[in-house]
């Protein structure tokens, strides 16, 4: 352009047409009165709602979800107030009853004194976005739970098993109350792959996996593969008593589902092995201990013949 080209003159109307042909709702709301002096035809096509219906923030605040509607509006309140421009999510109603995702976007326009007198932002339909952000935060909780899931038995595997015991060792610690922790090896479990081989062996794990995680079944119980044939079970709240009660349970749950096992040593059928110990973390140690205890005790069953449970 040439420095003696005429500047170029845009008047209001091409202004509102260039707004008006976005994909954005622009609208403005007077701070003084509280009132949408101007809004976007678009956002008809939208949600349903005329422009014209579009009258108080009240009607933006009405159309709004309820849950997102708190955290949004005292949000915006704040943000405007201290003269700040301001982004916000939520869900806003349609007129047949839906919700679409919106963002807006709001800018403070102020007054010569400096003095905030407007509010002008634009809304953005963001729904395909947040189907997008959920469907990847779904996939992420799906692979963090795989992350703590053993392959084979679907149990919790050795990673969460150490998360869980230190932090119900750190809440037993605070209550005061016992911990308690089974360790349980399927007995002759070596021979029972060498005899059946080891896709069978890869069903029996599965098996005795689900028998004890159904006889365990309090809610914050947790049964673990801990390696191999070994399994552990992390019981809050209970003491040596009632964890050897546990144990029992388990242990008669093993005998009525009556799996086979021609090549035990011990019985024809699948039989296991348990060491129960309990701690009062208030009292002093680390969870490693408990574990140990543990393992000492079914050392001891397994040395003591199998089949059996020793908890002190």
């Amino acid at each position: 352009m040439s420095d003696d080209a005429a500047p170029l003159s845009v008047d209001t109307a091409v202004y509102k047409t260039l707004l008006e042909s976005t994909q954005a709702i622009p609208w403005r709301i007077d701070l003084q009165t509280m009132r949408f002096s101007y809004i976007g035809p678009q956002i008809e096509r939208l949600l349903g709602w005329s422009p014209c219906s579009w009258v108080t923030v009240d009607d933006w605040v009405e159309r709004m979800h309820s849950e997102d509607r708190e955290r949004v509006v005292s949000f915006c309140i704040e943000q405007s107030r201290n003269g700040i421009d301001h982004e916000a999510d939520y869900r806003a109603l349609k007129t047949d009853g839906s919700y679409v995702w919106i963002r807006d976007v709001v800018h403070v326009l102020r007054n010569e004194a400096g003095e905030a007198e407007a509010l002008v932002g634009f809304m953005f339909d963001i729904s395909e976005r947040k189907k997008s952000e959920e469907k990847l935060m779904r996939l992420q909780r799906e692979l963090e739970e795989l992350s703590y899931q053993d392959g084979l038995t679907g149990v919790a595997n050795r990673r969460l098993l150490d998360s869980v015991l230190e932090s119900e060792w750190a809440s037993a610690k605070r209550a005061g109350q016992a911990l308690s922790f089974i360790m349980l090896d399927i007995d002759c479990f070596k021979l029972y792959n060498d005899y059946y081989g080891h896709l069978a062996g890869d069903d029996c794990l599965r098996r005795v996996a689900h028998i004890v995680s159904t006889s365990a079944a309090r809610p914050r119980d947790l049964l673990a593969r801990f390696g191999g044939e070994e399994f552990a079970l992390v019981l809050p709240e209970t003491d040596l008593e009632a964890a050897c009660q546990v144990a029992e349970r388990c242990r008669a749950a093993l005998c009525d589902a009556a799996i086979p096992h021609r090549a035990s040593d011990v019985s024809h059928l699948v039989t296991v092995s348990m060491g129960v110990a309990t701690a009062t973390p208030a009292e002093g140690g680390i969870p490693a201990s408990l574990i140990e205890q543990a393992d000492r005790r079914l050392y001891q069953a397994k040395q003591s013949g199998r089949d059996r449970i020793v908890g002190e």
